[in-house]
């Protein structure tokens, strides 16, 4: 192993010396109101966000309703973080015995897979049971969002120069001088500082990511049994933790044994024997065996959902078209009253222009008007005429009634109209050969 000399001035900097490749790693992403966000945390929640959408978009594929589902994954996530966090305590407990508030700072790390899956299954599993969401198949889903959220969530180690192994002179190894530090501070046995250590976080990313691929085929053409992917992601992800976990120099241990090692060979035993157990039932039962997706139950439950959602949907549609009816009714009313005003003025210009000739006709010769103003007999006045201000007032209420009335035709005039075009537009299409 050839040493590496790192500068002092940039303690974030990580390089792969036989790569020829450096990044500046922060383990910070940004700040929100002053307080730093890591892209440790950032990293989890896109993980988190991906497996969801994954889950959700195959949910039916697996005979599940995800309306009643949605409650389950909630608990699950709730519990995979306290699961996560507390697995890391309980064998931590030095490092909180003075300072017990910092057990809830997590933004700086300190959380086990083992525990985030145990408290998943824990907390996700009463509440599906609740909710009357059949365990098994869930679980399948679960082992294939587990296995996006542990790909992408181990880059987080990354950008906090952590999860890494012993020295070695692999194509692969990297170095920092804040892993150097880390080094330093816990003397190891076939640890030094200055030389390149395993990253244990690129395996297990892509040990998780080709796990996905083949347990995605796999639940699409060859699962035969609830539970099957689920068994399948414990014997997978047991067996490259295993090895893995060998090369670290960070593991948690209970005495001399490394427990994430342990754990993991205990998985890869229970989860084959139970993998031979069901592959025997199913074949046993034949055609009698059912998945959950085939069932009545799962069918039923479909059904109402569907059921369910088209009530919304068409609740909505009645409640918009009303609102639509509603804004067209007004948007007439608003043409109306401007035609309205525009007559008007049209008639207010007749009357001006009839004003006029009236004025020239009386501008005559006036010799023409004695005369027959002498010739014409006096006129007697009636005994009672109604007042000028009744007539007035008279007149204004019948005119605002008539305007009214001339109004309302014309607005159901138009609606009669709009509503009659598309059951033309209908007939129109019946009528074609």
């Amino acid at each position: 192993m050839v040493p590496t000399n790192l500068p002092e001035a940039n303690p974030d900097l990580i390089r792969f010396p036989k790569l020829n490749l450096e990044f500046t790693v922060h383990s910070n992403a940004f700040t929100v109101f002053g307080q730093p966000v890591t892209w440790y945390g950032v990293l989890i929640t896109i993980g988190m966000m991906l497996a969801m959408i994954y889950g959700f978009a195959r949910m039916r594929k697996f005979g599940i309703d995800s309306d009643r589902a949605i409650d389950g994954v909630i608990g699950g996530v709730i519990g995979a973080i306290i699961g996560a966090r507390a697995y890391y305590v309980l064998f931590h407990l030095d490092e909180y015995s003075g300072n017990w508030k910092k057990i809830f700072n997590i933004r700086e790390g300190g959380l086990a897979i083992y525990g985030g899956i145990i408290g998943a299954l824990l907390v996700g599993s009463i509440v599906c049971k609740l909710r009357e969401v059949r365990l098994l198949p869930m679980f399948d889903l679960t082992a294939l969002g587990l296995l996006i959220g542990q790909c992408i969530g181990r880059w987080g180690n990354f950008m906090n120069h952590e999860a890494f192994g012993s020295n070695t002179d692999s194509i692969f190894g990297m170095t920092s001088v804040r892993i150097d530090r880390w080094i330093t501070n816990n003397p190891s046995p076939g640890l030094e500082a200055g030389y390149p250590v395993h990253p244990c976080f690129l395996y297990e990313s892509a040990w998780c990511l080709l796990g996905f691929l083949v347990l995605h085929l796999i639940s699409k053409k060859w699962r035969k049994f609830d539970g099957q992917i689920f068994l399948m992601y414990i014997v997978w992800y047991g067996a490259g933790r295993f090895f893995i976990e060998g090369l670290r120099t960070d593991s948690l241990y209970l005495g001399t044994i490394k427990i994430s090692q342990a754990l993991a060979l205990i998985s890869v035993v229970a989860g084959l024997v139970l993998l031979i157990i069901g592959f025997s039932r199913t074949k046993r039962l034949g055609t009698d065996y059912q998945l959950y997706v085939d069932t009545e139950e799962s069918k039923r439950l479909l059904a109402e959902s569907d059921q369910k959602e088209q009530e919304w949907q068409e609740k909505h549609s009645r409640k918009k078209k009303q609102q639509d009816e509603e804004s067209t009714h007004v948007l007439l009313a608003d043409d109306v009253d401007t035609k309205d005003d525009s007559e008007a003025e049209e008639t207010a210009a007749e009357a001006a222009s009839d004003s006029e000739a009236e004025t020239v006709t009386e501008s005559e010769p006036a010799a023409e008007s004695d005369a027959e103003t002498e010739s014409e007999p006096e006129k007697t006045e009636p005994e009672s005429e109604p007042e000028p201000e009744q007539l007035a007032d008279d007149g204004e209420d019948n005119a605002a009634k008539k305007e009214k009335a001339e109004k309302d035709a014309k607005i159901d005039a138009l609606l009669d109209e709009l509503a009659s075009k598309p059951k033309k537009k209908k007939g129109n299409k019946k009528s074609k050969p």
